[in-house]
């Protein structure tokens, strides 16, 4: 058995991908899930964490049984493969950097009382992610996000624990509303499971972090701990989207009351759900870990594109390496294009969170068959270490996930464009 301290510094990708994943898929749709629908939803919950379990286990261990990420792997199948990856997160990256950003700028606004333009705030958020960014790397990120997990855990499990206590429960919210012949649900459905637990693409980052924590030790964990560390990450995330779920459907489910998709207005209603139920004494404490969660999602992401598009450009164009720095340039130009182009989405629709919120989570949603079958490949693929590859089950839980997926995501094409 390892150590608590050994533990906690073998720790790592996991906590990032959980991270990454309890931001905006939690805070946000999570809570709208519970708020609006009660505990009806809970089964897509598990089913939506379930179905993608064996495409996120692929990153940590392609990454442990070749030292390399994903990335690397899809440059193995064929450069049709990289050029595709890369053209699917040009297209999504900028939709769910802004997500994420004006979330944590509605939390921050609200917190401390701020009435500037919501681009503005999100302009200075991500400006001090960069800052962040430019202190440590993934040494910075390792630290940060294993405390904030912690707080936002224990903050969440009390909240919940203290709502059934209190006597928040009620028997309705068991059935809830939710009414599948209602495009406004059905929409709703998509988004909630296309960042359930979070983006398929995340994956991707999760290998990229797994090598940057091999650097770090100077020494590459064994595969048992490698996927121990992912799997204290996935059953983390997904147990606390249950909880962000309970909140919403004990404290606002058949109150009267919606989740504003205005960012101040929801971070109140948010905060609002914790001192509901635990007390007003607990304000400090929730808003803080409600923004620190936020901010460490921002930084997640916005340190995981410039790598991901540093790698890929370096393996598209391999030539361009010999230039000085060129790895350190190329990850503060790609920096520097997602922040960009994040503030210039959110300025063009008005930085409506709640907009933003839905259009990432469906492109996530659409996009996910094709993310998990690049990740099938690659761990299936010839170049892929035969005593590394997954047992039969897996491959097997792989095939019904991707069935599940391409099914699911080809309903909503054809009910977005023939039916609706």
């Amino acid at each position: 058995m390892l150590r608590v301290t050994s533990l906690m510094k073998m720790l790592g990708p996991g906590l990032l991908f959980a991270g990454a994943a309890v931001g905006v898929s939690h805070l946000v749709q999570s809570t709208r899930a519970g708020a609006s629908y009660g505990f009806e939803l809970v089964w897509i919950l598990i089913i939506a964490n379930a179905i993608k379990y064996p495409f996120m286990e692929f990153a940590p261990r392609y990454a442990n049984a070749t030292g390399k990420s994903l990335i690397d792997g899809y440059a193995k199948i064929g450069k049709w493969t990289l050029i595709l990856y890369v053209l699917i997160t040009i297209a999504t990256m900028f939709a769910l950097q802004a997500a994420v950003t004006i979330v944590t700028a509605g939390l921050f606004a609200n917190i401390f009382n701020i009435t500037l333009p919501m681009p503005l705030i999100t302009a200075i958020i991500l400006f001090i992610a960069m800052l962040v960014l430019g202190l440590g790397h993934y040494s910075t990120l390792d630290t940060i996000i294993k405390w904030v997990i912690i707080i936002l855990t224990l903050s969440t499990i009390s909240a919940v624990v203290y709502a059934f206590s209190m006597g928040f429960f009620d028997r309705t919210s068991v059935s809830g509303n939710f009414d599948w012949t209602n495009h406004i649900d059905i929409l709703f459905l998509i988004a909630f499971v296309g960042w359930m637990p979070a983006p398929l693409d995340v994956s991707v980052w999760h290998s990229l972090w797994s090598v940057a924590k091999e650097d770090q030790l100077g020494k590459r964990p064994s595969m048992k701990q490698a996927l121990l560390d992912f799997k204290i990450g996935y059953i983390g995330a997904a147990l606390l989207a249950l909880g962000f779920l309970s909140l919403g459907a004990l404290v606002m489910f058949g109150s009267g009351e919606e989740l504003s998709g205005k960012g101040t207005v929801f971070a109140e209603q948010l905060i609002s759900m914790y001192t509901g139920s635990i007390g007003t004494w607990a304000y400090p404490l929730i808003a803080i870990a409600a923004l620190t969660t936020m901010i460490s999602t921002t930084i997640t992401c916005l340190d995981a594109y410039p790598r991901i598009m540093r790698k890929s450009t370096v393996l598209l164009f391999p030539k361009s390496t010999t230039i000085t720095n060129y790895h350190q340039k190329l990850y503060w130009l790609w920096i520097a294009i997602v922040a960009a182009g994040s503030i210039l989405l959110l300025g063009y629709f008005s930085g409506t969170m709640g907009f933003m919120v839905d259009m990432a989570t469906t492109i996530s949603f659409v996009t996910a068959p094709v993310f998990a079958i690049l990740n099938y490949k690659v761990i299936t693929h010839k170049h892929f270490p035969a005593e590394a590859k997954p047992k039969k089950w897996l491959i097997i839980y792989a095939w019904i996930g991707i069935a599940f997926l391409s099914s699911f995501s080809l309903f909503y094409i054809i009910w977005k464009l023939f039916i609706n």
